[in-house]
């Protein structure tokens, strides 16, 4: 028996959360707010991503720098559709069985990155667990058209974790982005409550595996807090991307993007994530991002700048 689904009906965004009972929001303070977009740069940036048919994890995930990275014309781009086959709790990516490929998007993609005018782009997906290779060719294909029509531009990507993928990585990898990006976004005691479909350690080799693969390549993770952490773990956690050789850690505040996701437990002060930077760039971070707005690809081509100079500082250049 084939079941047929219709994509036109308008489904809920989590229908995976829609029992759970809905939990109290937390007043935001004075260093968690941000301005509205709407400049005239930003309806410039979110016309070129209408044009070329893309989806950017800033809309999708609700950002709070969208109005501040658009005005800007970065853009981070979300391939493979706007559905994810995983259900973390706290993300705001729409669950559900995601369509087919679209055999264009590397070209609209590529095509995009050029009428942005962008230095440097950051390309993340939704998990795709449906495929055989985890959407690890896709990534591919997307890193090799932007090289064919912007060969100045430099690449990050940020990818899940091609769980149960055999030779996924290498795929990518083979690909030669600039920057690979793979968030652990907790640490491994809220695993099974905020990313149940993933694991600690498998993220954590996956990291490793990058720099056993291609040396050269900077690595970089990154992490919510405010999830009920302790503080222990977090430098525990920078312990365990240090012995992976990760070059570039960041730290945010995370932010309920409804009463059914994971709850917020605190808002953590800038002084603690001063703290946070000023231990990560002791145990031997090349780059540490920590602050409350802090999200993986903000002000990721300054800090893809930052991360060479790192690099040059270390070798004696």
């Amino acid at each position: 028996m084939v079941t047929l689904i219709d994509n036109s009906i308008d489904r809920p965004r989590h229908p995976e959360k829609a029992n759970r009972p809905d939990t109290v929001t937390l007043r935001k303070p004075d260093w968690i707010r941000v301005k509205a977009p709407g400049s005239p740069i930003y309806k410039e940036t979110q016309a070129i991503v209408r044009e070329h048919g893309l989806v950017t994890v800033c809309e999708e995930a609700g950002c709070p720098n969208i109005g501040e990275c658009w005005s800007k014309k970065h853009a981070t781009m979300m391939i493979m559709g706007e559905i994810c086959t995983r259900a973390c709790a706290f993300c705001n990516v729409r669950t559900g069985m995601p369509g087919p490929l679209d055999p264009n998007e590397p070209e609209n993609v590529a095509k995009a990155v050029e009428k942005l005018g962008l230095q440097h782009v950051v390309i993340t997906s939704v998990d795709r667990d449906d495929l055989a290779d985890g959407g690890a060719r896709h990534f591919a294909d997307v890193i090799l058209a932007i090289r064919a029509r912007n060969p100045r531009t430099t690449i990050e990507i940020l990818t899940p974790d091609f769980l149960r993928k055999e030779g996924a990585l290498e795929i990518v990898v083979a690909a030669k982005p600039d920057v690979f990006n793979h968030n652990l976004e907790t640490v491994p005691s809220k695993y099974l409550k905020v990313r149940p479909g993933a694991r600690y350690f498998h993220s954590i080799r996956l990291l490793q595996k990058v720099k056993e693969l291609d040396p050269t390549m900077f690595t970089k993770s990154g992490i919510m807090v405010g999830l009920g952490e302790e503080r222990n773990e977090v430098l525990q956690l920078m312990d365990d991307l240090r012995s992976a050789d990760v070059d570039f850690l960041t730290i945010g505040q995370y932010l309920q993007p409804t009463k059914k996701h994971h709850p917020l437990i605190r808002f953590v002060t800038p002084d603690e994530f001063k703290s946070f930077a000023t231990v990560a760039t002791a145990k031997g971070f090349s780059l540490v991002s920590s602050s409350p707005l802090t999200r993986s690809s903000h002000h990721a081509g300054e800090d893809f700048a930052a991360l060479k100079a790192a690099r040059l500082a270390k070798l004696g250049h």
